[in-house]
């Protein structure tokens, strides 16, 4: 079918075949029989000339544990629209670096205004990018499909409007394919409410990547394995018990419950 597809377009447009794919805006894609790994290593390298950072000292965590960021600081201001370039291309990496989504989403949001602590977080990840320039997702091929998905969810961390930043991955034989981590609209009440939230959302998502893989000829061999670090949590999504903490969560939310095998 895709001869016949690419017989077909070369007949109506000018192209050329050049084979398997390896390499796109950015991404490089090394394709063997049985396995695929994509990586961004090229995109890495001018990555850290374009900023100076080739020759920096590389480190093995992405931000210090205990550093909080405000927006309204004491802090001096530095450049923004060289903070906005920077943060740029480290969220084009994420393209294939999960590793590095939370803490780039989080430097993401003081692009308005950024002081020198946050040009300081965002220097860290690329001294640690630099000592991981061959990161990158691995897949291979197996007989047996089964994904599994964790979410989490902290509580108003690193947040001037106290809402929490809550995210999900999806992994297929301890590959990630499908990942997300976002700050939300709303303002939760409790961890439990929170971790609720997050689960239903990435509920959403395991729907929708369940038809996927159906469409394009994958049916799976078990249903969708779901972590989540929160016992309430867990037990609101089985049943209501906890009906005076939970009357306020709206009914979209509820739609985890459907979900439970």
């Amino acid at each position: 079918m895709i001869c016949d597809f690419k017989h077909i377009m070369m007949k109506e447009f000018e192209m050329t075949d050049l084979g398997l794919m390896s390499y796109f805006l950015g991404i490089e894609v090394i394709q063997g029989d049985d396995e695929i790994f994509i990586h961004q290593k090229k995109f890495v390298a001018e990555f850290l000339k374009k900023f100076k950072m080739e020759d920096s000292n590389s480190v093995k965590t992405l931000i210090e544990t205990r550093i909080k960021l405000t927006k309204k600081g004491d802090g001096r201001t530095v450049d923004a629209t060289y903070f906005k370039q920077i943060v740029g291309s480290l969220r084009y990496l994420t393209c294939t670096r999960p590793d590095i989504c939370y803490v780039v989403g989080l430097v993401s949001r003081y692009m308005e205004s950024p002081q020198q602590v946050h040009l300081q977080v965002v220097k860290r990840i690329t001294r640690y990018i630099k000592g991981t320039t061959t990161f990158g997702l691995f897949y291979s091929s197996s007989k047996k499909i089964e994904i599994v998905r964790y979410s989490d969810s902290d509580w108003g961390e690193y947040s001037n409007e106290r809402k929490r930043t809550s995210g999900y991955c999806f992994m297929i034989e301890n590959t990630v394919c499908l990942w997300s981590s976002k700050k939300p609209s709303i303002v939760a009440l409790s961890t439990c409410e929170i971790e609720y939230v997050a689960t239903t959302t990435s509920a959403c998502q395991s729907v929708w990547l369940n038809n996927f893989m159906t469409q394009i000829g994958f049916n799976l061999d078990v249903p969708i394995k779901s972590y989540v670090d929160n016992v309430s949590a867990i037990n609101l999504a089985i049943n209501p018990v906890f009906h005076k903490r939970s009357k306020h969560i709206d009914i979209r939310y509820h739609f985890m419950r459907d979900q439970v095998g």
